[in-house]
């Protein structure tokens, strides 16, 4: 591991952090409010690869998992890995090592299709369907309802994949960002 790459993998748990400072939004009839953090756990995959950016959401639920308040709305804390967002928190890692898979076999090819495709798959259907799932499982309710509630994230999901393709297309273009995009290829 090169020191410069630990120093971008602390840098990225850093702006999931942040992003955290965006306060959630609830929703009166699912227990799993709306939240802009997923947004950099889609640009830790596309900017670091799958090692560096599960690597730096490994961290960053590390710093929850010890009691940072770091997570949107000030939350943190083991006790939100017993709550109803536990699914998409799992999934969070799971979700930077996916898109960051499909960026590292893609990466010559990257451009706003691909990287939106992939976020979209990874990033907003995967995530919100196991979190789903897992959430209906917590709070005893039956999946396909769960599922269906969860529908209700797809529209702003979709526009955070938007938003995250068009940060990892602006940086893929400029030199500097793409030789440190490089530099996390294996």
């Amino acid at each position: 591991m090169k020191a410069r790459n630990l120093v971008y993998t602390a840098l990225m748990t850093a702006i999931i952090a942040i992003l955290g400072l965006i306060p959630s939004v609830p929703l009166p009839f699912i227990p799993v409010p709306i939240v802009v953090q997923n947004v950099g756990i889609f640009l830790a995959g596309i900017l670091l690869g799958r090692k560096y950016g599960f690597l730096s959401v490994i961290v960053f639920l590390l710093l929850v998992l010890i009691g940072a308040p770091i997570l949107s709305g000030g939350r943190g804390g083991y006790g939100v890995f017993f709550g109803p967002t536990v699914g998409y928190l799992i999934m969070y890692p799971i979700t930077a090592f996916l898109i960051g898979w499909m960026r590292d076999r893609q990466f010559e090819y990257l451009d706003f299709k691909r990287i939106f495709i992939t976020i979209l798959i990874f990033g907003v259907l995967l995530l919100d369907a196991v979190g789903a799932i897992v959430m209906g499982l917590i709070i005893h309710m039956p999946i396909p309802q769960a599922l269906a509630l969860s529908a209700s994230f797809l529209p702003g999901d979709i526009i955070k994949a938007i938003i995250a393709s068009v940060i990892a297309v602006a940086l893929i273009k400029n030199p500097v960002t793409l030789r440190m995009m490089r530099s996390f290829m294996d």
